[in-house]
């Protein structure tokens, strides 16, 4: 009877561990996830889901590893990682887990409200560096931007830099909550975060992609109607041998649950 039980015991902890799984990556995604997970193991009590972030290349460098189940990834995989997947026999699947729209934010004090793509690419390259010079008071400019691990630190650059560098000392946050703080405590700070972390610390900025002819709020509404101009897609990868173990939990995230869940942190859901 004893060893019944004890084989019997040995059996669940192997199917609750074979049913455990990681995700690691983007910090952007980290409220989505966190939100996403909670759900999904309330209606699946036998599946345990743990998130971390820590930034996109962290995420897939965990994958490349085979420490993580699945990357959150706020960028699309690069070249140079999917040869380093291919070189470790591993095929990755993509997958789209919602929208993101890129808000840039400073001190609520500033009365800046407005500011084009150029000027946003002047201020984070180091060519503008008083708030004076786009219509705000006669204060330095202070720009913060994500550590370079990061993919949304990436697709700012890429998107709204251009792909131009961003100015010598910039000052790095390992996070998306230490841009928010740091702005919020600094008079002449601009950063940019994921829209699910926007909150009254800091104030939004309209942004324009035309030259100053129409700027846009950062907000759901504009960014679905594609009004708003900085938006990017936000990815899960995961390894096609952990497809069955992994598949759960990604149905759950495209399901209309997970799609609901997704608008409910801050996010644009696919459809």
């Amino acid at each position: 009877m004893k060893k019944l039980l004890l084989t019997t015991v040995i059996f669940l902890s192997v199917l609750f561990i074979a049913q455990s799984q990681k995700i690691k990556g983007s910090d952007t995604m980290l409220p989505l996830s966190q939100k996403e997970a909670e759900s999904f193991m309330q209606s699946n009590p036998a599946q345990s889901v743990t998130i971390t972030g820590g930034g996109s290349g962290v995420g897939v460098s965990a994958l490349i590893e085979g420490t993580t189940d699945i990357a959150q990834s706020s960028r699309k995989i690069k070249f140079d990682e999917k040869q380093k997947l291919q070189e470790g026999g591993k095929t990755v699947k993509e997958i789209i887990a919602a929208y993101d729209a890129l808000a840039v934010v400073v001190h609520p004090d500033n009365k800046v409200s407005k500011l084009t793509r150029e000027q946003l690419e002047g201020i984070f390259t180091g060519k503008i560096k008083n708030w004076k010079d786009v219509g705000g008071a006669d204060l330095k400019i202070i720009p913060y931007s994500r550590e370079t691990s990061s993919g949304t630190y990436e697709f700012f650059k890429e998107h709204v830099l251009k792909n131009k560098n961003y100015v010598n000392g910039i000052m790095s946050m390992p996070a998306t909550g230490a841009i928010i703080q740091s702005v919020s405590q600094t008079k002449g700070a601009i950063g940019y975060v994921g829209l699910a972390y926007l909150n009254k610390a800091v104030k939004a900025i309209h942004v324009s992609y035309n030259q100053g002819k129409t700027f846009v709020e950062p907000s759901i509404i504009n960014a679905k109607n594609k009004t708003y101009p900085i938006v990017r897609p936000l990815f899960y990868y995961y390894e096609l041998k952990s497809e069955k173990k992994v598949k759960p939990f990604i149905d759950y995230v495209l399901s209309d649950e997970g799609q609901k869940i997704c608008t409910q942190v801050g996010f644009i859901d696919l459809k």
